[in-house]
């Protein structure tokens, strides 16, 4: 087997470990025996569990970002962009569910970790959604009120919640075209109707 291969094959087996037991729960031996290599093989390509964790995210989140920046650069209205993101990510995380729990789970428990790991590939990748809010500012389309950093936030803290149901159960009643169609309409209208908007 290559080393390439067999360096994808450990992301992967982590991936699915870490979804399964907890960053902080998996050994290294669970990993080896999930990738079928040796545990001394695993040091050869990672330093660290940490590190296995911070490939992780910059693996499957650096191939992710190549996806939805291709998908992107076809698309100038800034509404179809979100759209365009919301599609993707929601289609990725319930494809990918170990990718999904590892993203929700410990972004969440290993903030203290992952806060010393400066350029990660996870910062870049929800930047993109304030980049499409400052081109919709720009354009006219959003609000100038609207403050980009927070926005980037609450519009993929949406996404990220809205892809637990696909971690916590098989079935759902929830389509990526519905949940899509519902995030966008809830973020660019609101909830109100335009008749309480008026009063």
């Amino acid at each position: 087997m290559k080393s390439a291969d067999k360096h994808s094959k450990i992301i992967r087996a982590s991936t699915k470990v870490f979804a399964k037991k907890g960053f902080f729960n998996a050994r290294i031996s669970d990993i080896a025996k999930e990738a079928k290599v040796a545990d001394g093989t695993i040091y050869l390509y990672f330093n660290n569990k940490f590190d296995i964790l911070i490939s992780v995210f910059e693996e499957e989140i650096g191939n992710l970002i190549e996806q939805v920046q291709k998908l992107l650069s076809t698309e100038e209205d800034p509404k179809k962009m979100l759209e365009i993101f919301a599609t993707k990510h929601l289609s990725v995380m319930k494809k990918n569910k170990n990718l999904a729990e590892v993203i929700q789970i410990e972004l969440r428990q290993s903030a203290k970790l992952i806060k010393d790991y400066r350029n990660n590939k996870f910062s870049e990748y929800v930047n993109i959604i304030s980049t499409i809010i400052k081109l919709g500012q720009e354009q006219g389309v959003y609000r100038e009120s609207i403050r980009p950093g927070l926005a980037k936030r609450a519009f993929f803290g949406a996404l990220d919640e809205i892809s637990r149901v696909w971690t916590v159960g098989n079935t759902t009643q929830y389509s990526i075209e519905e949940a899509t169609t519902q995030i966008l309409e809830i973020f660019l209208y609101g909830i109100l109707t335009s008749e309480a908007s008026s009063d």
